[in-house]
């Protein structure tokens, strides 16, 4: 006997929460895959057809991705991010987004920046220069990302913070590919080493120049990528 379609309905969104809340916690990072369908049955305590109709609402708002005969990998972690990687997976696209959003970003932290969150900069910045030094490539692209997203919460807009959770997983794809640029350098101080000197000086403008400065360079560096 079929259930009710009122409680099957209950049952698909007590399994969405809980695949997004393994998502969201990072305990399914992203570009990971997930559990196989025969676990997550016995996990989850649900048929077949209940768990897939979960994992097809997930795979339509942009966290999950199915690859037929390979499995359901992690797309993004939010819906936000999700859709980002739907409407303007494209680093181009994202990053003439973010040519708006950096320099008021970069503005608003001059304005509201707390000794603690500069300190915080430049130990991110100290360790993104002795990743380029060593040439580690990965915890290069962390740090540098981690800079950037301490930036934006230092505006002190949550809604802002968000938006750059959600653009980083391509911005995380172009950095990668940027590394193996000859022409490209990862200790160039526009957008980092400037940048954070005018937050200390609390100079809005100059954050802004420098945050202006830093997407120019990537926008011209995915040019050159695309020919």
């Amino acid at each position: 006997m079929s259930l009710p379609a009122a409680r099957r309905s209950a049952l698909v969104d007590g399994v969405i929460d809980q695949l997004r809340t393994e998502i969201s916690s990072g305990r399914w990072p992203v570009d990971t895959r997930i559990p196989p369908e025969a676990k997550l049955m016995e996990q989850l305590g649900v048929a077949r057809g209940t768990l897939r109709e979960a994992i097809r609402a997930l795979s339509h708002a942009g966290l999950l991705q199915v690859r037929q005969g390979d499995g359901t990998y992690v797309r993004a972690t939010t819906e936000l991010a999700g859709a980002v990687e739907r409407l303007g997976g494209d680093v181009e696209d994202v990053l003439e987004v973010r040519r708006a959003l950096d320099p008021h970003a970069a503005r608003l932290a001059a304005e509201r920046i707390s000794e603690a969150q500069l300190g915080a900069l430049g130990e991110l910045l100290e360790r993104r220069a002795a990743a380029w030094q060593r040439r580690d490539r990965d915890a290069w692209i962390d740090i540098d990302a981690d800079f950037h997203q301490a930036v934006a919460n230092a505006a002190g807009n949550p809604l802002l913070s968000e938006l750059y959770v959600a653009m980083t997983p391509s911005l995380r794809r172009a950095m990668a590919e940027d590394w193996h640029t000859p022409e490209f350098d990862g200790s160039d101080p526009r957008g980092h080493e400037g940048l954070l000197e005018a937050l200390h000086a609390h100079d809005a403008e100059a954050a802004a120049e420098s945050a202006t400065a830093n997407i120019d360079a990537r926008v011209a560096e995915a040019r050159r990528r695309r020919g």
